[in-house]
């Protein structure tokens, strides 16, 4: 896809989910997601891959605002085994059980009832962050289930990748080519580095140039900005409704303080000062001692 127009519009960001998949997740550009992967498994010694089975393609039908409409990248490798792909704009929180959640339900919807466990195949999980989630810095960090002591893995069937963006900046650029050029491409919509990631990895050019026709297609940006107000005002709700249940939290512990302080006889004036409770919400609690 060669583009010789001049662009006079800002690009669209490719950390928008919906962009994201129209990328990565359609079946003309399956061969872009195919130099992802490997760049992906690259880095945790898997042998790469020869060709993947794109289980849910984008299609016009992918309505932005549409609450059936999936924007994960569901895969399938020759060997059966399936990747899901999912870029995450927002902390919705509690991502590490989330993860395994939608890793478990992936897994076991594989068989269907009587059938023998010996056809699960192995499931793969890749979590592409905008966020910080993990305590240390490596910006990819990769999990199996391995025993405690001897390292020795217990079942290949689970792999979860989470690759956080947060923890990159442009000094990151690797001259080798990798996968930190594919989430430096991902991170930032600014093309002042795209001519030095597509040196080290030629295989950006077409995921570069669709980002180009999609941010000068005009039915594409009205989706993406739909997309884009959708996020925007889901995060702002769970960020709401989080600081409402810290809120909770906090008042709840400074009551039980209060009453401990109370049942020992401690003066009102000091309780107040102790727990941040007003006299009379202290007051009040004199009638439940």
């Amino acid at each position: 896809m060669e583009l010789n127009v001049k662009l006079t519009t800002e690009l669209l960001d490719p950390r928008n989910d919906f962009v994201f998949k129209r990328i990565f997740g359609s079946e003309d550009n399956k061969d872009i997601l195919l130099a992802f992967l490997n760049r992906t498994f690259a880095e945790s010694g898997e042998p790469p891959l020869t060709e993947i089975v794109l289980l849910n393609p984008y299609t016009d039908k992918d309505a932005p605002l549409d609450k059936q409409s999936i924007f994960d990248i569901w895969a399938k490798t020759t060997e059966g085994q399936l990747i899901n792909v999912e870029m995450q704009l927002f902390n919705k929180y509690d991502i590490e059980k989330r993860t395994l959640y939608y890793w478990s339900r992936r897994y076991s919807s594989q068989l269907q009832e009587g059938q023998s466990y010996k056809l699960l195949k192995k499931c793969v999980t890749i979590n592409i962050l905008n966020f910080t989630a993990i305590a240390n810095d490596r910006y990819h960090n990769v999990y199996h289930l391995r025993e405690d002591h001897t390292g020795l893995e217990l079942c290949e069937d689970i792999e979860v990748h989470v690759m956080e963006l947060s923890k990159l900046d442009d000094q990151s650029i690797s001259m080798e080519g990798g996968l930190v050029n594919w989430l430096l491409f991902l991170k930032s919509a600014d093309k002042s580095n795209w001519e030095v990631l597509k040196m080290n990895e030629p295989n950006l050019k077409k995921a570069m140039d669709t980002l180009e026709f999609l941010s000068l297609d005009r039915e594409a940006r009205r989706k993406y900005e739909e997309r884009q107000k959708y996020l925007h005002d889901e995060a702002s709700m769970i960020e709401w409704a989080t600081d409402r249940g810290m809120a909770k939290g906090e008042q709840k512990k400074a009551m039980e303080i209060a009453k401990n302080l109370l049942a020992l006889g401690v003066e009102v004036s000091v309780i107040v000062k102790a727990s941040g409770l007003t006299k009379d919400e202290v007051e009040s609690l004199k009638s439940v001692q």
